[in-house]
């Protein structure tokens, strides 16, 4: 599956310039990584993010879905269809959470 070059461009404006932050292609799209902690991704079609279990809940409440594509959800990752992904709010509040869940992991390699 290839990515969304357009949700790319967003999600790295999003994230602005932030030290260790790398890319990666992974999950059939392309993810974000800071020290090698995945913070967030994009699809074809749509974004995920990993606000992580303390704040998925939150995350939920304020429109992502649980992240699903495997087929049952993955704990502490949520994801947002291409409508969703627009609300630049939304996309601003699970990049924060996103960004201080993968802050507070041990770097990788």
């Amino acid at each position: 599956m290839a990515y969304s070059e357009a949700l790319a461009e967003t999600m790295r404006a999003d994230l602005g310039v932030e030290p260790g932050l790398s890319e990666k292609k992974m999950f059939g799209g392309l993810c974000f990584l800071l020290h090698g902690n995945m913070v967030c991704g994009v699809t074809r079609d749509g974004a995920m993010y990993r606000p992580g279990k303390a704040r998925e809940g939150a995350a939920l409440e304020l429109g992502a879905q649980p992240l699903s594509f495997t087929g049952r959800p993955m704990g502490g990752m949520v994801e947002l269809d291409a409508g969703a992904f627009e609300d630049d709010a939304l996309r601003a509040k699970l990049t924060e959470f996103s960004l201080a869940h993968a802050a507070g992991l041990p770097p990788k390699g």
